[in-house]
């Protein structure tokens, strides 16, 4: 009787950010995958020209390790066993009937980039923006405007988490200090024009409550020309409180930190003044007679502690005038064509990873990972538990996966080109990284010619056809 050889398992992992490449990298890695002599073939997509997802187009460009992830990222990709494919869209591209024909099993790390919604009065109108808007403009996101209207004096930032902080620190930090980071020039150009002299940061619960990190707290200080603003009526602790102070490490340091700047807090006549309200819960944006439609102010209920840690109204009320607002409430995920679609938590219904259809039954072959599957919540280290879970639920069903009718890994490449899809590869993504590097190299060595010199590791390219023509340059 003669042996057939066992074909490789050929998945698609859909979405090449943290949450996909850690997917990716347990799979290949998996010592189920390994004991059992199982050969693997993953193929994984995005629809940008470029990897990493989120790192490169959710993350404030002057977060120091932000880099070390990205290496971490590479190092993974650029071993060669798992191939990227780029500038390929899900839903537009190619249908899940594509990806069944031509893989075992599917894996979906789409991730989470729209702002959740306000629901409050005014929150639509004109100089009301999602944080994640800003994000994705100040990336230099490849499908989102290049300008950015920034004419506002006096900002109110929304939220208690770490975008919200990235959100306050981009809009009150002086631009020319982040030139060394890879912001785009319009980014720049923007940010140097910005009119603004105070940024206000509110959150509805108290100091002891707040969902920043250390670190993103910390890093609020290091912004030159300043001033960091609190206010001690806000300072409210409750037997809540107490107790996550005594047992939380990370929440002693932010109160302690919290505490110091208080205490130390002074007027050093800085331009720029960053404010940190606590026991803020936003009830109306407003407009004005003089400025119909446009953000004139919001107006917050003060709120007290419980003490459970939750906070009820005082039914005081206290207006800000500001002439534009960020809302840095949340992530919320999108709506993946042909899967089921849970709207209020914007996650892809699924038990363990496994994809659920209308009935509540799993998918065959069909799973999800990272925040389009658990909801916008946890720091980008946490997908790798995440990753493991839905791995581990995707190898128990080896046996009974759907086989594909195609699995031949040029099939794909084919498919790709029959219809016109100018796809990028990991190849191309080292052409790319290259070119942005010497675009850094290039404005060092003219800045330094100039005398004011300033170490640029890269600069970022922002339209989507210029990455994809540096990319697919010495395609063959």
């Amino acid at each position: 009787m003669t042996n057939v050889p066992v074909r490789p398992l050929r998945v698609a992992v859909i979405g090449a950010g943290p949450a996909g490449v850690y997917a990716a990298d347990i799979l290949t890695k998996s010592s189920e995958v390994r004991d059992a002599g199982l050969e693997v073939s993953i193929d994984l997509f995005d629809q940008y020209p470029a990897p990493y997802g989120l790192i490169r187009y959710g993350v404030a460009p002057d977060h120091p390790r932000i880099k070390g992830i990205v290496n971490a990222l590479h190092k993974v990709l650029d071993r060669g066993d798992i191939r990227f494919i780029g500038n390929v869209a899900y839903g537009r591209d190619l249908t899940l009937g594509d990806f069944r024909r031509l893989y075992d099993a599917v894996v979906f790390a789409t991730g989470a980039v729209k702002d959740a919604r306000l629901e409050i009065p005014g929150a639509d109108l004109e100089g009301s923006f999602g944080g994640a808007d800003f994000v994705s403009w100040y990336d230099g996101h490849p499908d989102v405007p290049r300008e950015w209207p920034l004419e506002a004096r006096e900002v109110a930032v929304l939220g208690n988490g770490n975008v919200a902080l990235d959100v306050a620190r981009m809009l009150s930090k002086h631009a020319e200090d982040l030139l060394v980071t890879e912001i785009p020039d319009n980014v720049y150009q923007a940010l140097r024009r910005s009119p603004v002299t105070d940024v206000h940061v509110f959150g509805r619960r108290g100091p002891a409550q707040i969902k920043f990190t250390p670190l993103e707290l910390r890093e609020l200080s290091h912004s030159r020309d300043v001033d960091i603003v609190l206010y001690p009526e806000d300072f409210e602790f409750d037997e809540a409180s107490d107790e996550a102070i005594r047992t939380n490490n990370q929440v002693k340091t932010m109160v302690n930190t919290l505490a110091n700047w208080i205490a130390e807090e002074k007027d050093t006549g800085a331009s720029r003044r960053l404010h940190l309200h606590f026991l803020h819960n936003p009830v109306r944006i407003y407009d004005s007679p003089q400025a119909p439609g446009r953000v004139a102010g919001i107006r917050f209920e003060r709120m007290e502690l419980d003490g459970t840690g939750n906070v009820r109204g005082t039914g005081e009320f206290v207006d800000y005038p500001v002439q534009a607002v960020y809302r840095a409430i949340g992530y919320h995920g999108s709506e993946l064509a042909e899967l089921e679609y849970d709207e209020h938590r914007g996650v892809i219904p699924n038990d363990g990873g496994r994809v659920l259809d209308a009935d509540g039954n799993p998918v065959p072959g069909v799973y999800t990972t990272g925040w389009i599957k658990r909801g916008p919540v946890g720091l980008i280290g946490h997908t790798k538990g995440d990753a493991l879970e839905t791995i581990g639920c995707l190898l128990e069903d080896r046996d009974s996966l759907p086989r594909a009718e195609d699995p031949d890994e040029h099939a794909i490449i084919a498919l790709l080109e029959e219809r016109g899809i100018e796809y990028t590869t990991w190849e191309g993504w080292n052409e790319l990284d290259a070119h942005e590097r010497a675009l850094g190299e290039k404005f060092t060595a003219e800045s330094a010619e100039r005398g004011t010199p300033v170490q640029r590791e890269r600069v970022k390219v922002v339209p989507r056809q210029e990455m994809v023509r540096i990319s697919r340059q010495n395609a063959s």
